[in-house]
């Protein structure tokens, strides 16, 4: 037994020596690898993760109709900077190609004519938001079928001293006295000239928005500088951007610059139409269009009944294409309760809509069917753009609306529109056509 022992304890003695020692090294080597191979898992899909949600981030943001635009982001934009600061962060978003777009192609029942042109729906961008034509491309991706840049004038002039623009939230409005800040013409041209094509050629449907369906107005401004009473500010304008618009807004309504207003009297106004059109029709076809720009007058809201009846005959009496009605009012109607309506300047936005519509529906009155007219002030819904139509719009544009709700403004609108005109069993043109038909001056 003992010597059986004894052979046993050699046994396992000899198995010990000869089985493979596993150093501590060793092992924590194998406990490492291990751990890093763990690790770049966890780091694998954490970065599979993260990129899937910023892609769907991405897609969110980029959608004009995502919540966070209207309900966080213009909100916090609104609040955190003053009115000025967040209106240009808006234009340098708009303009550096990161802002969202309208992902929706427009239906059939929001097409919509403006003198000859089909258009792809009726909304558009009031001047004054794009004063220098920064953003006209991030502009259109939102929807819009009508994109007003400007007002441009001449030379560059810094308008009038800041603070100049205020929010009006518990009225859902806004006044400003910019007074024309603009860089000035030469600025602006560098800009149209930098969006054509290099090897542009114009065929029947092109316009100078290079967008189907769209067109680009350029609104024209007067220097404070020069002599109240001429008309050569105007002139100078239609000679530099006729060739580079669709449209040329005649701009006499702006409250902020002394004495503007003044062109609306009946004398001073005849002069200044007869010296447009005559420079209009004096330009060259648009290397861009082939064609020349059509005229439109904006006037202000703030009118008599008698002054708008005398703009209606020496319009009638003219060649200028159709007129915009309105710019903002110096009036402040009783309802306002917010603590800046004392602010001098050019009330805009929802208070603004009965006198805009009124002055619309009386001026409708006294010009022909074939003057279009443009609808402006205080639209925010699809019901605000209807009513408009049925007073003889053509075509409407919003500001204040879009600078309260934010990019998603166009998209929404067109839909609450759609919803109305299909509840109806309508189309905006034939809306538009039969209220024109119906309330347009005839001849006598």
């Amino acid at each position: 037994m003992a010597a059986m022992h004894l052979r046993t304890t050699s046994f396992h003695h000899v198995l010990r020596r000869q089985a493979p020692h596993r150093s501590p090294v060793f092992a924590r080597k194998l406990t490492t690898a291990s751990s890093s191979s763990q690790s770049s898992a966890r780091t694998a899909i954490y970065a599979t993760v993260f990129t899937a949600s910023v892609g769907l981030f991405a897609v969110y943001y980029y959608d004009a109709r995502s919540a966070i635009h209207r309900y966080v982001l213009t909100p916090v934009l609104r609040r955190t900077f003053d009115a000025e600061t967040g209106h240009k962060i808006a234009v340098k978003v708009l303009r550096s190609g990161l802002g969202p777009r309208d992902p929706v192609q427009d239906d059939e029942t929001l097409r919509s004519e403006f003198l000859g042109r089909e258009l792809s729906n009726p909304v558009g961008l009031a001047a004054g938001f794009d004063k220098d034509g920064e953003a006209i491309d991030g502009i259109l991706n939102l929807g819009f079928s009508w994109v007003e840049i400007g007002s441009v004038t001449p030379k560059a002039q810094p308008g009038n001293p800041k603070p100049r623009v205020f929010h009006l939230p518990d009225d859902a409005a806004l006044i400003n006295r910019y007074g024309f800040p603009s860089q000035g013409a030469a600025s602006m041209i560098s800009r149209l000239r930098a969006r054509i094509p290099k090897f542009h050629e114009p065929k029947d449907d092109t316009t100078a928005a290079l967008k189907p369906g769209s067109v680009l107005a350029i609104n024209l401004g007067k220097n404070k500088s020069s002599p109240v009473e001429s008309p050569d500010d105007f002139v100078t304008g239609v000679k530099t951007f006729g060739p580079y618009a669709d449209v040329l807004v005649v701009n006499v309504s702006s409250p902020n610059t002394p004495g503007l207003r003044g062109l609306q009297n009946r004398e001073l106004l005849e002069d200044l139409l007869t010296s447009v059109t005559k420079a209009r029709d004096e330009l060259q076809p648009s290397p861009i269009t082939a064609r020349r720009p059509r005229l439109v007058l904006k006037i202000a809201p703030d009118l008599e009944e008698s002054q708008i009846v005398d703009i209606a005959d020496l319009i009638r009496k003219s060649s200028i294409d159709g007129v915009i009605v309105s710019n903002t009012t110096i009036s402040r109607p009783g309802s306002l309760t917010d603590p800046n309506k004392a602010e001098i300047g050019g009330l805009s936005g929802a208070p603004l809509k009965p006198r805009a519509l009124q002055v619309l529906k009386t001026l409708r009155a006294h010009v022909p069917a074939s003057i279009p007219l443009i609808g402006c002030g205080g639209i925010s819904t699809g019901a605000d753009a209807l009513d408009y139509a049925r007073a003889g719009a053509s075509l409407i544009q919003v500001y204040t609306g879009f600078g309260y709700d934010g990019v998603g403004t166009c998209r929404r609108i067109k839909d609450e529109l759609e919803a109305l005109l299909r509840a109806e069993n309508t189309t905006w043109k034939a809306v538009v056509d039969e209220s024109v038909r119906k309330l347009s001056w005839t001849e006598p």
